[in-house]
């Protein structure tokens, strides 16, 4: 586990196409646009699915978790949206899978070198309006072999109330037809094997296993993208074949041309039918005025958090830190942020600092300069759009992991730590709390993560237990600037 000294925290297509992809593609998690890739020279690239506000979706719940710890360092997210149950248990099942391999291969074996280590699983809406809502998930793994970049997408029928595979999106007597296309248009492409190509689409299950991530563009085009190695030498790539509206509408289920028809134009609501939508609370604190403590007489800590906002936890944080009037520093991430501006934005009024966390957490010394750079400025625009213009000074990179190429892309200033919690492995609120209180010193920087109920439930003992030792709670600028 790193530790890290005061100073450094203190300084610190609608014609038909095919693309081949070469490199992973902005906002994936290696700062790329996810599951595109680069296009090769001449070919057109069809428009992603629309944008989907998740701060619009009633009830949705970012399901987040990460580790600190340098030899194991994943990232895993997914979202959770009432009513869509059983395609969440789907993508729930997958993390899960994909993360407990990560673990017994990586974490508690010899797979290399430290460098080649990490799990980043991020998520992006496809559509989310009326009975429809499609996500993808992009899972980039430097211990696998090849580019170890993929791509799955997952699909919820509101009016049936079940989950659909991406297949599902082609009506059954129409799949052969869908396929033949396919292969007329990966047959020949440089690098693909067309020995292979049967083979891919031989059966029902190998077909299913192969269309693993298909959605359409805004004009209503299907997009169907194939992972590095599926479908030709990994050498060429990742292969997206797109069918225009016109070809591929007559073969689409009554699900897939609704999917197709929300795409292209969404209503103004999601409606899953779903019996109960929880209504956040969000907390109304304001912070009375500037903080006036002078931290080169007075005790001072700066409680961090990162990987959030969630909700409820972050919400309920919030309340706790109001209690003893204490100012803390939030290090959110930037596709948590899109989806609860509401609890950025309150935080901020109750006098919190806003960080930058990245907007997927990976670990930015795998990526290039306009990468890292992508990541940073998506996050900033997130923060400054929920707090009315607040642009964020400061971040934090995940894993603590920096390095010229990081600090040259940026202009905000790095922030590390002085107590690690370890709260992301140790769930328990009385080690949490326990770990704070007896490390914590004068001026010190302290890790913690907001998207842990436990590290929560650790705050009140924290804040209690250390104001009666005569301790202020302070931003991290405001402990910088008093020192």
């Amino acid at each position: 586990m790193r530790t890290h000294p005061l100073f450094p925290s203190l300084v610190l297509l609608a014609a038909l196409s095919v693309t081949a992809a070469c490199s992973p593609g902005a906002s994936g998690p290696s700062g790329a646009a996810t599951a595109s890739g680069d296009a090769r020279p001449g070919s057109a690239t069809p428009s992603p699915g629309g944008s989907v506000d998740p701060s619009k979706i009633k009830g949705l719940e970012i399901v987040n978790d990460s580790s600190e710890q340098s030899s194991c360092p994943f990232a895993t997210s997914y979202p959770g949206v009432p009513g869509a149950e059983a395609m969440t248990a789907v993508m729930k099942k997958e993390v899960e899978r994909r993360l407990a391999d990560f673990r017994a291969g990586t974490c508690e074996g010899d797979a290399g070198s430290a460098e080649s280590r990490e799990l980043n699983i991020s998520h992006q809406f496809l559509v989310a309006s009326g009975d429809v809502l499609g996500v993808r998930l992009t899972t980039q793994d430097h211990s696998a072999a090849a580019s170890g970049l993929s791509t799955r997408t997952y699909w919820y029928d509101g009016k049936t109330g079940a989950y659909a595979t991406p297949l599902d999106l082609v009506a059954e007597g129409s799949r052969d037809a869908f396929v033949d296309a396919l292969k007329d248009r990966l047959d020949g492409r440089e690098g693909v094997d067309a020995a292979s190509l049967d083979g891919l689409f031989s059966d029902p299950a190998a077909r299913a296993a192969a269309l693993h991530d298909m959605s359409f563009t805004t004009e209503g085009a299907l997009r169907v993208a194939f992972d590095r190695g599926e479908v030709g030498a990994p050498a060429a790539g990742a292969y997206v074949v797109t069918l225009p509206r016109a070809t591929v509408t007559p073969w689409l289920s009554g699900f897939g041309q609704r999917a197709q028809r929300q795409t292209v134009r969404p209503d103004s609501s999601l409606d899953l039918g779903a019996s109960h939508v929880p209504e956040p609370s969000v907390p109304t604190h304001t912070a009375s005025g500037d903080d006036d403590t002078d931290c080169k007489k007075a005790k001072c800590i700066a409680l961090t958090f990162d990987d959030g906002p969630a909700m409820p936890e972050t919400s309920t944080l919030l309340t706790y830190l109001a209690r003893y009037k204490a100012r803390a520093t939030f290090f959110t991430v930037g596709q948590n942020v899109a989806a609860h501006p509401d609890l950025v934005r309150a935080a901020s009024r109750a006098g919190m600092e806003i960080g930058n966390h990245s907007y997927s957490h990976p670990d930015l010394t795998k990526l290039t300069p306009e990468q890292v750079a992508s990541q940073l400025n998506r996050t900033s625009a997130a923060i400054e759009a929920a707090t009315t213009g607040r642009t964020p000074t400061l971040f934090r990179p995940p894993y603590g992991a920096i390095n010229a190429t990081v600090r040259g892309a940026t202009r905000l200033s790095p922030v590390l730590w002085d107590v690690d919690t370890e709260d992301w492995k140790y769930r328990d609120a009385d080690k949490v709390a326990r770990t704070v209180i007896d490390k914590a010193r004068r001026n010190d920087v302290v890790l913690m993560h907001d998207i842990h109920p436990t590290s929560v439930a650790a705050i009140p003992r924290i804040l209690r237990t250390l104001t009666a030792r005569g301790y202020h709670f302070v931003t991290v600028s405001h402990l910088r600037a008093t020192l």
